[in-house]
């Protein structure tokens, strides 16, 4: 199925892009797909933890991703 990836801050400075269109297995998982970003993405694993938020919404390890969905990668933030 497809969807439609969002990369903010440091990990659209590793992906080379701010939005990529990617084919992922149908009834993935949160949880399954940060493993497939990793495989896809090896660059993605220098950032130490990052929220998923799916279609604006972040969202928990259980949530089955769907058709079309919008996920965000939303690495940590820091500054003043």
């Amino acid at each position: 199925m497809k969807i439609q990836l969002l990369a903010f801050g440091i990990a659209r400075d590793l992906l080379n892009a701010s939005s990529i269109e990617l084919e992922v297995p149908n009834g993935s998982t949160v949880l399954n797909f940060k493993a497939f970003l990793a495989n896809q993405f090896p660059s993605i694993s220098s950032i130490q933890s990052f929220a998923i938020a799916v279609n604006e919404e972040y969202a928990q390890d259980s949530l089955i991703i769907q058709e079309k969905d919008v996920i965000a990668i939303i690495p940590p933030v820091s500054g003043g």
